[in-house]
């Protein structure tokens, strides 16, 4: 593609990230080795300006960026300035969750500028999909591709659910990176007590998932592109850990994908392709979908030092096929 974009990434601080994993800086560097003009901006910066007459308007305070893969020294940052989001051509919306209220929100607000042609922003991933999308909840409409699940808020269907499969995994619906996810093995005493300090926080239901031991194998996380899979990492647990998060210790392991796997892509990967879902990460146990990730997904990295590939072009190729040369 010739034509060069202007970018808006909206994540959390470009300061922070580590440059040997973080998919949103491969994904900018990508961009950058495309000859896209890149700028970066917090989510909380975000401003819908309505009531005068010539439609809304949403606006960051951005900054201008240049990005090298140089520890400590990974990104050159312009002055703060008020950047009309209607005149970029894409924004990453690349915060990480949890999936609260101001994420939603933020999805309200882009909404207004999602598109192609002029005064439009393409948003990746779409903000309505993202919206009506969150993880946990999406892979409940593909029930034939899932372990055994209860999403629910009323612990006498929680318990019920436990006494019928023993092993059990609790998690939050709107987490991320492993955190306040629990296995509760036949023996474990603790379910009750979980169950209330849980209630007591918050009015948001839990999910509660079969154990799959397969899980000491690995949870597979396959990458998609616009609904078709690229290649997939095997996260193996820590010893004595249930959760196969990086976050928590996880290992990546290469990991070829299966008979099974496919199938499950070739499942999703319309309902994904149809919803401007482009870059999505899905995670498998065994045979069993277990969550669609389609908020701030990630694995780039660990995934082409394993198969030699540019998963970030992958990405791009896909944006750039939205717009005319």
């Amino acid at each position: 593609m010739s034509r060069s974009l202007r970018v808006a990434v909206q994540m959390d601080p470009l300061e922070q990230v580590n440059i040997d994993g973080d998919s949103t800086f491969a994904l900018m560097l990508e961009a950058q080795a495309r000859g896209h003009e890149l700028w970066v901006y917090p989510v909380t910066t975000l401003s819908l300006i309505e009531g005068q007459g010539k439609g809304g308007r949403l606006q960051a305070r951005a900054r201008r960026v240049e990005v090298r893969r140089i520890r400590g020294e990974h990104a050159t940052f312009g002055e703060e300035e008020i950047l009309p989001l209607g005149e970029t051509d894409v924004i990453l919306m690349r915060q990480d969750p949890p999936f609260d209220m101001g994420y939603i929100t933020a999805t309200h607000m882009l909404e207004h500028v999602h598109g192609v042609g002029e005064g439009l922003s393409l948003v990746v991933n779409d903000p309505v999909a993202v919206r009506n999308a969150p993880e946990k909840l999406l892979v409940t409409h593909f029930p034939h591709l899932m372990p055994p699940t209860l999403v629910a808020w009323d612990s006498r269907d929680i318990l019920a659910f436990r006494e019928q499969h023993k092993d059990i995994i609790v998690k939050p619906l709107y987490g991320n990176g492993g955190a306040g996810i629990f296995r509760i093995k036949p023996d474990d005493e603790n379910l009750k007590a979980l169950l209330e300090m849980h209630f007591a926080r918050t009015n948001e239901p839990l999910m509660i998932q079969r154990y799959e031991p397969a899980v000491r194998l690995g949870d597979k996380r396959i990458i998609l592109v616009d609904g078709t899979p690229v290649g997939a990492i095997n996260r193996v647990p820590a010893t004595g850990e249930a959760r196969s998060n990086m976050h928590v210790g996880g290992r990546a392991e290469r990991v070829e994908l299966t008979e099974r796997d496919r199938e499950i892509c070739d499942s999703i990967g319309p309902y994904l392709r149809d919803h401007g879902l482009i870059f999505v990460g899905i995670d498998v146990i065994g045979d069993w979908l277990t969550e669609i990730n389609v908020t701030s997904p990630t694995g780039l990295q660990e995934l082409d030092r394993f198969e030699g590939i540019n998963s970030a072009g992958l990405v791009w190729d896909a944006i750039e096929r939205r717009y005319p040369s």
